[in-house]
């Protein structure tokens, strides 16, 4: 609940800041023209409590991001224009000492944001916004490890939540045990109509901010993603959807007509990427960093999503951006059962010119994960909106598959510097497919293995899930019969699961790749739970790394899907809790 706060005593410690900053404090400001008195003078003489009669109010919650081992980034998004105060204190009474710092919003669309620094590492911090006289509710965070620790590591990490289906229980039970969460991409469905905004696409930068403001607001007494961020550090990053669908940002404007007009020589230059990307950084608590001097249009201006955090001893993260500075998709095969189209598309993704990651993105993953394995760290999660594993030709065009080229230079990478322990974390699919990576030299050569392994983490809600919707293709495409489809329906949930993965298995290995799953590959694995294919759920998945002997543990929760009609009857998907599906545990090499 929002609370009421001693108004006076509040003012009288803004004032002793305002006229003395402590070193460990930092008064952040996205505009630069207010120095510091003015923003305390506005935090004083603000509104009361109430304006137009009613009391302010927090409706999206708080937010802590881009965490690393001495700062944060905090949000907080008001209903109306205001100038924020950010309290951080390591208990959650707010004793002294505590950090303060300021943003101010001209207009409730846009959030406040403020980096806070000087913080301790491996530390737990409490902080809230303070608005004429009123508090946000509570969130937490927890500063990284500093390297030489091993003390293990606990995230979760999930993607692809449609604005109809609010409010998300499939993570209710992501809390304050994660050291982080990651939303990896399609954090709203610009491009699906919402109650927040009932258009076939978001094209405004108010329409893009109400998405986002949908999906981490309240909605029948429950905010689940809203209490999730609260709890967590948040890191994220975009795939399609925060834009439009299967969109590449570094194609020219001519070759997709959603794009024009414009002057810009690339997408992600465009009117409506920048509408779609600034309402993104402005709803989620990540700074607002942009590439400068890369000698690159694709590049230079653009943001950069790209984050690269160490968790002492135990991992290192990369996050990231595999939708802003591609080339155009290739066009996808239309008759899987024509080896000659199949052929060509795999000589085409083989074209060494074409990117997904761009070439500054992809020469700083190499270095850092270099330095990674350099230093001794571990487990290196590299986090990419869409998967790497190879699934085939159906719809590999959206997938890295699609841009083979770049991901045998990036896998061959990882084999010939010998970087171990790499865990490609993924979505996109709206289920979970587990496997080994391999690559190939050129179309139809023999598959190499890696090392590295793949997690496809499912939707948190987007109708229907992965599983259904194989089957509702393979049907249109005449590749399952009437009879098989029938089969299928009359089974239960892990049974539904072994038929995808045997049709998914049957489509692949013809084409000399791996099955799914980690039995008799080179990863040390052993399954605890369930199996390693997941798509009859909405839910996410958690990552455990053992601080004694660092394996990893790999959870995949979930809930039984719901439709937008189910919630007509609220309760029936607000009450239900996530359980187990999945488990697995890997041994580092």
């Amino acid at each position: 609940m929002e609370g009421q706060i001693n108004l006076p005593g509040v003012l009288a410690a803004i004032a002793v800041v305002c006229s003395i900053v402590g070193p460990f404090e930092r008064i952040n400001m996205r505009y630069p023209t207010f120095a510091a008195p003015t923003i305390c003078a506005a935090l004083m003489f603000a509104p009361g409590v109430t304006a137009q009669g009613h009391p302010i109010s927090f409706p999206n919650a708080v937010a802590a991001g881009d965490v690393d081992s001495d700062s944060a980034v905090l949000w907080a998004a008001v209903d109306r224009p205001a100038a924020v105060l950010f309290e951080v204190s390591r208990t959650p009474g707010f004793h002294f000492p505590v950090r303060l710092a300021f943003d101010f919003v001209p207009s409730p669309a846009q959030p406040a944001k403020a980096d806070v620094c000087g913080l301790q590492p491996d530390t737990r911090y409490y902080y809230r916004a303070l608005v004429a006289g009123r508090s946000s509710l509570t969130g937490t965070f927890r500063t990284t490890a500093l390297p030489g620790t091993q003390r293990g590591l606990r995230f979760g990490v999930s993607g692809d939540w449609r604005g109809e289906l609010a409010p998300y229980p499939a993570v209710r039970n992501a809390d304050q045990r994660l050291d982080f969460f990651v939303a990896l991409g399609d954090t709203i469905y610009a491009d699906y109509p919402s109650p927040a905004v009932p258009l076939p696409q978001a094209s405004t930068l108010a329409q893009y901010r109400a998405k986002h403001r949908e999906v981490y607001g309240s909605r029948f007494g429950l905010n689940a993603l809203g209490d999730l961020r609260r709890a967590t550090a948040w890191f994220a990053t975009i795939d399609d959807h925060e834009v439009t669908n299967d969109f590449a940002g570094g194609a020219p404007p001519a070759s997709d007509p959603r794009f024009l007009p414009s002057n810009s020589p690339v997408i992600n230059g465009t009117p409506l990427y920048q509408r779609g990307l600034r309402a993104f950084v402005d709803y989620n608590p990540i700074g607002n960093e942009r590439y400068h001097n890369t000698n690159s249009a694709r590049f230079d201006g653009a943001p950069r999503l790209y984050r690269h955090r160490r968790c002492g001893d135990d991992a290192a993260l990369f996050v990231l951006d595999a939708r802003s500075f591609r080339d155009t998709e290739l066009p996808g095969v239309s008759n899987p059962n024509n080896p000659a189209e199949i052929f060509q598309f795999l000589v085409s993704a083989f074209d060494t010119t074409r990117t997904m990651l761009g070439s500054v993105q992809f020469a700083q993953l190499r270095q850092d994960l270099l330095a990674a394995q350099q230093a001794g760290v571990t487990w290196k999660f590299l986090f990419v909106p869409e998967p790497i594993q190879n699934l085939g030709v159906i719809g590999a065009s959206d997938r890295f598959e699609g841009y083979a080229a770049e991901r045998t230079a990036l896998l061959s990478f990882i084999v010939a510097q010998g970087i171990q322990n790499v865990v490609f974390v993924t979505a996109d699919l709206h289920g979970t497919f587990v496997n080994n990576l391999t690559y190939s030299n050129g179309p139809g050569q023999a598959q190499i293995a890696t090392g590295a392994f793949e997690v496809i983490t499912g939707a948190v809600a987007f109708d229907a899930p992965l599983g259904p919707s194989l089957i509702e293709i393979g049907a249109l495409a005449g590749l399952l019969t009437p009879a098989q489809v029938a089969f299928y329906q009359s089974l239960p949930r892990a049974g539904k699961d072994a038929f995808v993965r045997n049709l998914v298995d049957s489509a692949i290995t013809p084409l000399g790749y791996d099955p799914l799953g980690l039995e008799g590959s080179p990863i040390d694995a052993t399954l605890e739970a369930g199996s390693y294919v997941a798509t009859h759920t909405y839910g996410w998945t958690e990552f455990q790394v053992d601080a004694n002997d660092q394996s990893l543990r790999i959870i995949t929760w979930g809930i039984d899907p719901y439709t937008d009609a189910a919630l007509l009857n609220p309760a029936t998907v607000t009450n239900r809790q996530p359980a187990i599906v999945q488990q697995f545990v890997v041994r580092p090499q």
